[in-house]
This record gives structure tokens, C-alpha cells and sequence, in this order.
């Protein structure tokens, strides 16, 4: 069994960790995808003319995955996932404190980067132009690390202090946006610059301190800032993009229909 406390093991346990993110963004593709088919078709119309092939493969993917993450939340610690909530109640004035240091962070970031980022190149902003408008393509900022990494926000003790755990791994993102500034690790690739687009876009859409309010509130809530609404909605459309680049969608459009239905 693995362990953090043996060294060889800690880059096996972040490699699978890694794998599972990747495993949970095609899952998310999926989800949207049948999401698709549930809000067109019955129940009763997939089952009576849907190809019995297509659907005898479905079925079989979706029960193997259940059983198998059934199996592994078994494995989960009742008592312990129960004292980490009891650890981690926060108080409203401690999540107010934890949205102005978040609001803050952010805007320390942005201004620190924007001096030295670039305009989007003409070929990124044709490949996203389907996609985006042309005023915030037009608006956005773009700074390459080259393989440096961004330090933890000194917040972070503090919030490790009151119990909060599984904290965003900044260090290891692959990009980063801070308002309009969007900040890549390494070389810029598609599905990394649309997933950065997206989250500009709602920052334009909800501005900066709403966007952090929703954001906190819901990581707080979940303790995983992958189930944060506003997280799942950027990996459900950056999906949706790399499954067919080919055809174009209005990410404003989504994240405004969101908006207006709450469910941010």
C-alpha cells in the first residue's frame, strides 16, 4: 500500500492523483454529453429505439464505473470524513476574512503579471474567435512562466490552520487567471488556453468579488475545488471543446445562462 511517509511512493501518489483528474474531466464530458440526450429524448424513447449495441456498451461502462467507485468510497473513513467536517465549521466572519484574502490575492497576481503579458497571437485568437468575443480576446493578457512555478498564497497556513484541506495545488496548475491576466506554466496549449478564456470570461461576467464569493463559499462547502460549481462548468465546456473543436459554441452565453438560472 502506498504511504506519504515513504519518499518513493509521494511522486506514484501524485501521478495517480494527476490520472484521477484526468479521469474525472472525461467523466464530466460524459455527464455532459448524456445530459444532452436526457433533456431531448425520454427515458422511454431511448429504450425503445436506441441501437441495442450503443446501449448494452453504455450500460456496461456506467455499471463498472459504479461498482468501482462504490468499492473505493467503502474504503473512505465514515469517522474520519466526519471529524474533518466537525474540524472545519467556519464561521461567517472567517469566510468573509477568506474572501478578502482570496479578492486580494488575485488582485496582487494580476498586477504583478500584467506588466510583462502579451496580447493574445494571431494564431490563438482565431483558433478561440468561434468561441469568444472579440472584446475579450481583445482584452486578455497572456504571460508564460516557461517552467517556473507560482509560490502557495501565504493565506494558505492560515487556512490549513483552521482545518481546511485539499487546497487547489497552484504550483502544479497548468494556468492560472487573475482577472483578464491569464498566467500558463509551461508552453501554451488549446485546451489549457480555453479552459483560462473561460474563467476570464466569468470574471468579465460576475466581476471579481462576486466571482470570489461564489468560488469560497462553494470550496468551503465541498472541500474540493473541483466540485465548486464554477470549476465544474469551465471543465464541462473545455470538454465539450476538445471533444470537437470543429464546432462552434458562445462560452458568454453559457456561463450567462448560468448565471441567470443560479446555479453558480
Amino acid at each position: 500500500m502506498l504511504s506519504w511517509d515513504k519518499s518513493a511512493d509521494r511522486s506514484v501518489i501524485f501521478k495517480m492523483n494527476a490520472e484521477l483528474r484526468d479521469a474525472q474531466l472525461e467523466l464530466l464530458s460524459v455527464c455532459c454529453a448524456t445530459d444532452r440526450i436526457r433533456l431531448r429524448f425520454s427515458m422511454e424513447d431511448v429504450a425503445q429505439h436506441g441501437q441495442r449495441d450503443i446501449l448494452r456498451k453504455a450500460l456496461g461502462a456506467a455499471t463498472a464505473l459504479h461498482t468501482y467507485y462504490t468499492a473505493v468510497e467503502e474504503q473512505i473513513s465514515t469517522s474520519g470524513v466526519n471529524a474533518h467536517q466537525e474540524e472545519t465549521r467556519i464561521d461567517e466572519r472567517q469566510i468573509l476574512s477568506a474572501i478578502s484574502c482570496v479578492a486580494a490575492y488575485i488582485r496582487e497576481q494580476r498586477e504583478r503579471y500584467l506588466p510583462a503579458a502579451k496580447p493574445l497571437d494571431a494564431q490563438h485568437h482565431t483558433l478561440m474567435e468561434p468561441f469568444f468575443s472579440a472584446p475579450l480576446l481583445k482584452a486578455v493578457r497572456i504571460m508564460e512562466m516557461t517552467g517556473r512555478r507560482l509560490p502557495k498564497p501565504t493565506f494558505y497556513e492560515d487556512a490549513q490552520a483552521l482545518g481546511v484541506v485539499n487546497l487547489p495545488d497552484i504550483t502544479h496548475m497548468t494556468s492560472l487567471t487573475f482577472e483578464e491576466v491569464l498566467v500558463f506554466r509551461d508552453r501554451i496549449e488549446e485546451r489549457s488556453l480555453f479552459h483560462a478564456l473561460i474563467q476570464a470570461v466569468q470574471f468579465q461576467i460576475l466581476g471579481l468579488q462576486r466571482y470570489v464569493e461564489l468560488f469560497v463559499r462553494a470550496f468551503l462547502k465541498t472541500q474540493s475545488h473541483f466540485n465548486v460549481p464554477l470549476e465544474a462548468h469551465t471543465f464541462t465546456l473545455e470538454c465539450k471543446f476538445a471533444g470537437d473543436p470543429s464546432r462552434p459554441f458562445s462560452v458568454e452565453e453559457q456561463v450567462w445562462l448560468w448565471v441567470n438560472q443560479g446555479r453558480y
